[in-house]
């Protein structure tokens, strides 16, 4: 311990990370302490960050501005391809990738002899940081104080801050284990601990990003997205960059109780976790591109491309952004996208994302072909293909019998 010297520590400023800076200065023979913030579109948990680290060891924080990067680089294309681990819209898990390839950036830039994460040992975002580490920084020391210390519990942790006169947000009744970025908001522990407890949405403070849908207006609220190649490059006929279009959609979204989730999810580790995820922009993003991708990609692309979504989503909250499978697995999405351009109009309305109509310069829908009315279509052309599609059932059907010849 006594050879580690400088190390940079992913910092948050929550209940880990604050008593981790104590922690290592008496663990590690009192070590540089580079406090780093990636912000990833957390807003206000950012203020007041430097003061805090400062004070309680810190030699200098660095905040990091990864929104940008964290929405084109991991958030767009996962949307693209349709990626959901089980319901779950994975913004925790976007996050980490950017934040651990910029915390080996600093940490080679400031000669770090280690890097530190306030992960604990039960849950996914260990796994998530320290692959992307060895990523980038092969050779770097990781340390994780969860795996070390000798404290068990929240409590215990609000403890040794209390002891080390380390300032914190939260108390011992409201200490959810949150997780918050530009795309999402978590919510774990305490009465969710148990997945017979009703989360209580109505409560003052519990949701951050938006109402409840009994709380949602009585009115609708409609929002027109633009796509070019699967990417969003509009909302409501204003261009703007994808991270401002989230931005947006979180307002509308949360207005009207969208995204929000209950879920009892399978952690990498194991074990089943329940928590409350609010996603109220990227519900409704994920939404209208499927909605385009219905008029725009063919059948047979877009079935396989469904099935390739549940492998995308599982290297991604699996923490293998950075993998060659993923990296191949975007390129056949990035194919399927071609022709992924139009507008999509949705109504939302009391947590419901309703279609409300899409346009497409590519689409592959033609009224004419679909009409109940006089068309193009040749009906008598479908006898003869039932009578091919059909054949190996009647053969079979025929062996059955002993009627085959």
């Amino acid at each position: 311990m006594s050879s580690v010297k400088k190390i940079v520590l992913a910092y948050s400023g929550g209940l880990d990370t604050s008593i981790i800076i104590p922690w290592l200065k008496e663990n590690y023979d009192d070590p540089e302490i580079i406090a780093v913030a990636g912000n990833v579109g957390q807003a206000d948990e950012l203020e007041g960050l430097e003061e805090k680290a400062l004070k309680t060891g810190a030699s200098k924080l660095i905040v990091a501005d990864l929104v940008d990067e964290m929405v084109d680089d991991v958030i767009i294309p996962s949307m693209k391809a349709g990626a959901k681990y089980e319901t779950y819209l994975l913004g925790t898990a976007f996050a980490r990738p950017i934040i651990a390839k910029s915390l080996c950036e600093i940490a080679l830039a400031e000669g770090a002899d280690a890097i530190c994460h306030g992960c604990t040992g039960k849950g996914n975002d260990q796994v998530r940081f320290e692959l992307t580490i060895k990523h980038f920084a092969p050779g770097m020391k990781i340390i994780a104080p969860w795996r070390e210390w000798d404290i068990k519990s929240r409590d215990e942790e609000i403890d040794f801050a209390e002891a080390h006169h380390v300032p914190l947000k939260i108390t011992r009744e409201t200490d959810y284990s949150k997780d918050k970025n530009l795309w999402h908001l978590s919510h774990e522990g305490l009465d969710l601990e148990d997945p017979a407890n009703e989360p209580n949405y109505d409560k003052p403070g519990f949701l951050e990003m938006g109402v409840s849908p009994t709380q949602a207006p009585d009115v609708p609220t409609y929002v027109t997205l633009t796509f070019d190649k699967g990417v969003p490059v509009a909302i409501n006929g204003e261009q703007k960059k994808a991270s401002d279009i989230i931005a947006d959609l979180n307002v509308y979204g949360g207005q009207n109780g969208i995204g929000i989730i209950d879920i009892v999810e399978n952690r990498l580790v194991g074990m089943k976790d329940r928590g409350v995820y609010e996603t109220p922009g990227g519900t409704i993003l994920y939404k209208a591109h499927e909605l385009l991708e219905m008029i725009c990609v063919d059948k047979d692309t877009l079935h396989e491309k469904e099935k390739l979504a549940v492998d995308f989503a599982d290297l991604v909250y699996n923490g293998k952004w950075y993998s060659p499978l993923r990296e191949a697995l975007s390129a056949f999405v990035d194919k399927t996208q071609e022709y992924v351009t139009g507008t999509v109009r949705v109504k939302l309305y009391k947590g419901n994302i309703i279609p409300a109509g899409m346009t497409s310069p590519y689409s592959l829908y033609s009224e004419n072909l679909a009409t109940f009315d006089e068309s193009d279509y040749n009906q008598k052309d479908a006898e003869g293909f039932i009578n091919l599609w059909g054949l190996p059932t009647k053969v079979q059907a025929l062996r059955a019998q002993g009627k085959l010849q």
